[in-house]
């Protein structure tokens, strides 16, 4: 009996995380107060915790469909950026996540689909996870949240970008907005449990636009570069207090 209980726990949990790594999801209301209350939640704690601080945030646009691309040291780099945005847009925000990390248990699915609103990437099919992010900006109103390191930073220094920004960008009319994120790699690096109460700031610079950039892999390689470059010299431009 316990061997059949723990089979049908197994099957009942695997059933529920396709069910969240579902993308793109129904609206569904329950989901939306569930997210925007713990929304409330997050960013009180990164204003009392971390002292949390928004640079830039008039560069935001308005209504239209954009990305927002930073350096990636911490879990807190995506709080912080959904933090920047107004809760009216947090329902069309899609940060873009590993689908090998975050959509294999449950707590870990729940977490990235209910409450981070997340878009699983898989890097294996790296094509394929881009064709969805290139369908969302083609409407009007959603936001992609992308870390093009592709993963974490082991010592807080900015990686290089991959390319895959580049062929999401290049040649389509879609505005990108460097941002930075200092002082998230203090608080929470990878391979710590909780966070540390370290001042976080989010710097957000200019809109950019690569719409006539061509589709080589070459121009995929020099936007990835500049976008890079960008993100790095907000960093440089101030300071953790």
């Amino acid at each position: 009996m316990t061997k059949i209980a723990s089979e049908t726990a197994l099957a009942l949990e695997r059933r529920a995380v396709d069910r969240l790594r579902r993308f793109p999801r129904e609206p569904d209301v329950i989901v939306y107060r569930c997210r925007s209350a713990i929304a409330l939640i997050i960013r009180g704690l990164l204003r009392v915790y971390l002292r949390f601080e928004i640079v830039g945030a008039e560069n935001l646009p308005n209504e239209i469909s954009f990305v927002l691309v930073a350096n990636h040291s911490s879990h807190l780099d995506t709080l912080c950026l959904l933090a920047a945005l107004p809760l009216s847009r947090l329902h069309r925000a899609f940060p873009v996540a590993a689908e090998d990390y975050f959509f294999r248990s449950l707590p870990r699915t729940w977490f990235a689909a209910v409450v981070m609103n997340a878009l699983p990437f898989a890097r294996q099919r790296p094509r394929e996870s881009l064709s969805v992010c290139a369908q969302l900006l083609a409407q009007p109103g959603n936001v992609l949240i992308i870390f093009p390191e592709g993963t974490r930073s082991m010592t807080g220094a900015t990686q290089p970008f991959k390319s895959g920004i580049g062929a999401l960008l290049a040649g389509r009319d879609v505005k990108v907005l460097p941002c930075h994120v200092q002082g998230s790699f203090h608080a929470w690096p990878k391979g710590r449990r909780f966070p540390r109460p370290r001042k976080v700031r989010l710097i957000i610079g200019p809109a950019r636009n690569y719409a006539a950039r061509g589709a080589e892999k070459s121009e995929f390689s020099a936007i990835a570069r500049e976008l890079r470059r960008a993100v790095d010299e907000l960093g440089e431009r101030r300071g953790i207090d």
